[in-house]
């Protein structure tokens, strides 16, 4: 697509047609007919049925839908899985998808980009209007999926050792967005889309999810490219570690390992409460992700090397600048009254690599001189913390000769100075939703042009498996800048990668 289009398209949606008068649309899926809404020349369906209600099987595999009579409206979102964030609307009903797309002729064959939320495994939905898909749809001319799916204890609590009914119970988050992916196999043809042509992207959790889902045999076939933002996952939890993570939660709501029967009936109130366990491994609350199952998992995704299965796959992976900006308050007790002589011991919690935090401190003073405290705080967390899976990723395949491209957020935040470019950043550059709640970008001149130039480069990866930069190889490492004025530079943070790969990264719940 010319971008100039693009960008006109993406920045000047308000002057689309409008088609009132026509009947909203009716589409008949495998399952039944569903009627959709037409906005702002889109065809929207929210709420799409992919699974049934996951309360008659708790901690089992998804089952599709029964088929239905007549025609069932999908005007409005459906639940999202319940958590212990603050979401509105929650039910283990949750098996829903949203759909975007500019007609449902199924000759079109539209580039489908079907969207995973963050949250890390635990909380999130794709009803948060960062994840908007109008925009993207209208000036990229693709179908936009979201899904929503199990999370926290109802899709990852680890009781295979346990009880054989739940054998895959570790992994049934998992298994949601894999029967979601069979339902675009076989239904997104109808909305115009192109089954043979899916790009799945996601943000922070929803990465690791795609990352983990490349190491997955039920995954082969069903996606064909994939873009992780802010999110890997390379070693999935142990059996071991996931089991005493089982035997905290259990033992928090006072159930017996032996008598899993009242998890069944208990009220889902009650298990989400059962999250405020301590994690026997990682301290703070209890932590719940994928497993190394030997079942639908049977191997890291990104350890001892890149999965096989997904090295065909293109793959684009980014991060942000300053990740941890977003997760570290700087009004907070760790950065309130931060210097040099306690900077060392406030970074030590936070990082995931064990470094002396001495000796990284000092490193960054001989390296930046004219840096701040707290400004090393952030570039040391977000190296030893948040990007190390990413570039141990990107690594595995430019190793393997995978196609493989890399990105970097850049654009600081105009709204909240103090957050630089954090984590999130990049989804509401990458969905247009500028404007919407939580959006960091501002809707300036500068948000706008990085904006464009994101949404551009997914929506061209996405048509065409590449990207318009080099691919990320170790004797370059080329990586897009995406800013007020994006660009490409080779090894961006270089220094920053050498000094935290003197020691091994420990993914969290591994």
């Amino acid at each position: 697509m010319d971008r100039r289009r693009f960008v006109a398209g993406a920045i000047g949606l308000c002057a689309a047609p409008v088609f009132a008068a026509r009947p909203d649309p009716v589409v008949a899926t495998t399952k039944g007919r569903i009627r959709g809404r037409r906005e702002a020349g889109l065809y929207v369906f929210r709420g799409v049925r992919y699974g049934q209600d996951t309360a008659q099987r708790r901690f089992q595999p998804p089952r599709a839908p029964e088929p239905w009579r007549g025609i069932v409206d999908a005007t409005a979102f459906a639940p999202s899985c319940p958590q212990r964030a603050m979401q509105a609307g929650t039910s283990e009903d949750c098996l829903f998808l949203n759909i975007w797309t500019p007609g449902t002729e199924p000759s079109a064959k539209r580039p489908v980009m079907l969207y995973i939320h963050g949250g890390a495994y635990a909380n999130g939905s794709v009803v948060d209007p960062l994840n908007d898909g109008r925009h993207l749809a209208a000036a990229g001319d693709v179908v936009v999926v979201t899904v929503n799916h199990r999370l926290n204890a109802l899709g990852y609590l680890y009781l295979a050792r346990l009880d054989p009914r739940f054998a895959d119970s570790g992994n049934a988050g998992q298994l949601d967005l894999i029967l979601a992916l069979r339902w675009v196999r076989d239904n997104i043809a109808v909305f115009g889309g192109d089954p043979d042509n899916v790009t799945v992207f996601g943000q922070s959790g929803g990465g690791a999810k795609i990352a983990t889902m490349m190491a997955m045999p039920a995954a082969k076939g069903l996606f064909h490219r994939a873009i992780t933002m802010s999110g890997q996952q390379v070693t999935a939890s142990g059996p071991i570690n996931a089991s005493r993570r089982t035997a905290a939660y259990l033992d928090r709501l006072g159930a017996k390992p032996d008598a899993l029967a009242p998890l069944l009936t208990m009220p889902v109130a009650r298990l989400i409460e059962g999250l405020e366990a301590t994690d026997p491994i990682l301290g703070g609350g209890v932590y719940m992700g994928p497993v190394l199952d030997m079942r639908s998992l049977d191997r890291h995704p990104f350890w001892p090397d890149a999965a096989p299965q997904g090295n065909p796959i293109p793959m684009m992976l980014g991060n942000t600048l300053d990740e941890t900006r977003a997760f570290i308050d700087p009004d907070g007790p760790l950065l309130r009254g931060l210097d040099w002589g306690n900077l060392a011991a406030r970074m030590a919690g936070e990082l995931r690599i064990d470094l002396s935090p001495e000796w990284i401190v000092d490193q960054y003073r001989a390296r930046f001189p004219d840096w701040s405290a707290e400004r090393i705080f952030y570039a040391a967390t977000t190296a030893g913390r948040s990007w190390p899976g990413q570039v141990i990723e990107a690594e595995a395949r430019a190793r393997a000769d995978a196609p493989t491209w890399v990105y970097q957020v850049d654009f600081q935040s105009p709204t909240q100075p103090r957050r630089g470019a954090p984590h999130t950043m990049d989804i509401a550059l990458a969905f247009g939703t500028l404007d919407a709640p939580g959006s960091f970008t501002g809707t300036g001149a500068g948000a706008r042009a990085a904006s464009a130039a994101m949404m551009t480069r997914f929506v061209q990866f996405a048509r065409a498996g590449r990207a318009d930069w080099p691919q990320y190889r170790l004797d370059r490492r080329a990586t897009m800048i995406f800013d007020a004025t994006s660009r490409v530079e080779d090894d961006p943070r270089g220094w920053e990668r050498m000094l935290f790969a003197r020691a091994p990264y420990i993914q969290s719940g591994s």
